[in-house]
């Protein structure tokens, strides 16, 4: 009897809890949503937030604003959706280095594992690596084989210690056991600059910012890191085809939820999120900013999250970067 009454209440919970979760999805969206971005506005993760919000807003019928929550690096608005109502309401957009910053900083007030749920990878696009147009290296095994016969001597730049530039060029030197020297600036005009100018040699930096100085020959692309070539200088080989699919990376922006948001309501935010991403006039804005749109599932983003954590943290450890 005993048994009997405790498989029919095991029963009615299991029977309560799918109808919550149906209940869950059927109500959302019930008011406005948030898009939060952890960055001021005009930011590539910004100005994403801004193209997909119209459209979801068609599509659900409610408002969606963009709530732009800088400082700390990102973890004020980090920690303000990871703290918030779990019902989806409230989104995140965040760029790769979201990954980095655990390495970076002894403490977050959120972890970034545990205490958001990932909905999936909204875009990608590739860096490049660069050098100035008189330094004798036409691909990345020259560069190291250069490196390697004048260790200490060739500098590179990047817009500031553990940018995500900095941890690219970090994560070359671990790889191939090269001594480059690094000259962090502030921002990212002042390095590109002293580029072009020939005070440092080396730089990992985006696409679309390097691709003009490419163009007059004032740099040399050695390599793009991404998966593909680019379509607008096919000519530059990929990291990959060059011998060190290691070196391999994209710079990616994902969404994310507070982790006890149902399922039913991450499954919608995805499947409405990949929606936006594929009508055509978001489609080419965000081509027009150097990125790929796509959406990845859920299971596959935290893929990507829990490898490119590790990555970094070996990367961080070895190059003993601290920033706080």
């Amino acid at each position: 009897m005993r048994i009997a009454v405790v498989l029919t209440c095991c029963g009615a919970l299991v029977g309560v809890t799918a109808f919550d979760a149906a209940y869950a999805q059927d109500a959302f969206p019930s008011r406005v949503v948030q898009i939060v971005v952890p960055y001021t506005p005009g930011t590539t993760a910004d100005i994403l937030a801004r193209l997909v919000a119209p459209k979801l807003a068609e599509r659900w019928k409610v408002g969606v604003i963009t709530d732009n929550r800088p400082g700390a690096t990102g973890s004020i608005g980090i920690a303000a959706v990871a703290k918030g109502p779990p019902d989806g309401h409230s989104i995140l957009f965040v760029p790769s280095s979201y990954t980095m910053m655990p390495a970076l900083y002894r403490t977050l007030p959120y972890d970034p594992v545990k205490s958001l749920a990932p909905i999936g990878l909204i875009a990608t696009g590739t860096l490049a690596l660069v050098v100035h147009a008189q330094l004798p290296a036409r691909s990345m095994r020259e560069l190291v084989e250069l490196a390697k016969r004048r260790p200490g001597e060739l500098l590179y730049a990047s817009p500031g210690n553990g940018s995500a530039q900095h941890l690219a060029m970090e994560l070359l030197k671990l790889e191939k056991h090269t001594d480059l020297v690094h000259v962090p600036y502030k921002g990212l005009a002042p390095p590109m600059t002293e580029l072009v100018g020939g005070h440092v040699q080396v730089m990992i930096s985006s696409f679309q910012t390097v691709q003009p100085h490419v163009m007059s020959g004032r740099l040399r692309m050695l390599a793009v890191t991404g998966a593909r070539r680019s379509p607008v200088l096919p000519a530059v080989p990929t990291i990959s085809e060059q011998g060190w699919p290691q070196l391999e990376m994209d710079s990616w922006y994902g969404a994310l939820a507070p982790t006890a948001t149902p399922a039913p309501i991450v499954s919608r935010l995805n499947a409405d999120l990949a929606w936006s991403l594929q009508q055509t006039d978001v489609r080419d804005q965000i081509e027009k900013q150097g990125m790929s749109p796509g959406m990845t599932s859920p299971d596959q983003f935290a893929a990507i999250i829990r490898q490119e954590l590790g990555r970094w943290a070996r990367v961080v450890a070895n190059a003993r970067i601290k920033l706080d």
